[in-house]
């Protein structure tokens, strides 16, 4: 899954893409790398950060989505919202999933707009909101209490009407989770994994990775390639990333590995 974000304020490539031509053409850029999935966001959710308005999410989004899929009408598009006025805007417009980083406890009538219109879903975990969830994020037990919440929060979906085949898990790395937080989760993913739904997985350039080597988030390709190659050889099935081209040669390998006798 390329990353492509449409704001001012990502933490790492905030600006590069709100500009609507500059977006496209990353995103095919990135399809021409190996993306399989082009998760499409305009609202920036990093640490601090402040919410947009509908209006604007949607203005920065859906003619990108349009014009993705105007393209290329086989790739798949995922719309990082958790506002269902934008997520219905977007499967309106082409979107294939939705991609929502509260894991659907932000706006209630997600579950309807996903349940009617039979797409898929990506049920993150998030401990607080983004304005404030690195402020000392607390667990009991951080995997249990994950684990908890994703499986209340699926089985919540199913009983909305939601299908079963259409769930998929993201623990969310760096969503209200401290330095050793992260490396914990990825070590132990496979616990979250057994769950029995797809598992997707987002280290890709996030701050952890650069507080364990001091770098800058342009200069943590390396350091999210160990994070992607560990999380898949304990379960991850889809990668959320920035660098497409060194992942994308990066998973094959691994995949090999895996798939060896």
């Amino acid at each position: 899954m390329g990353i492509l974000n449409i704001t001012p304020d990502s933490f790492s490539d905030g600006g590069r893409y709100i500009d609507s031509n500059n977006a496209i053409n990353h995103a095919l850029k990135m399809i021409d790398m190996g993306a399989d999935i082009i998760d499409i966001g305009g609202e920036s959710t990093r640490p601090g950060s402040d919410s947009v308005s509908i209006d604007n999410e949607c203005q920065r989004i859906i003619p990108v989505i349009k014009a993705i899929k105007k393209i290329n009408s086989e790739i798949l598009i995922s719309v990082d919202t958790y506002k269902s006025f934008v997520a219905k805007r977007a499967i309106d417009a082409g979107a294939d999933i939705v991609n929502d980083i509260s894991g659907l406890t932000f706006d209630h009538k997600m579950l309807s707009v996903l349940s009617e219109n039979d797409v898929p879903i990506i049920i993150m975990h998030i401990n607080g909101r983004p304005k404030t969830m690195q402020d000392n994020p607390l667990y009991n037990d951080l995997i249990k209490d994950i684990r908890d919440f994703l499986l209340r929060q699926a089985n919540l979906a199913e009983m909305s009407g939601i299908k079963k085949s259409n769930i998929i898990l993201d623990p969310g790395i760096g969503f209200g989770k401290c330095f050793e937080h992260n490396f914990t989760l990825i070590r132990r993913l496979n616990e979250i994994s057994s769950l029995g739904y797809p598992l997707m997985i987002g280290p890709s350039r996030k701050a952890f990775i650069g507080d364990a080597l001091g770098l800058p988030p342009e200069d943590r390709i390396e350091g999210t390639l160990a994070t992607v190659i560990a999380s898949i050889m304990n379960g991850a099935n889809i990668i959320r990333v920035h660098d497409v081209k060194e992942t994308k040669r990066a998973v094959i390998i691994t995949e090999r590995i895996l798939s060896s006798a």
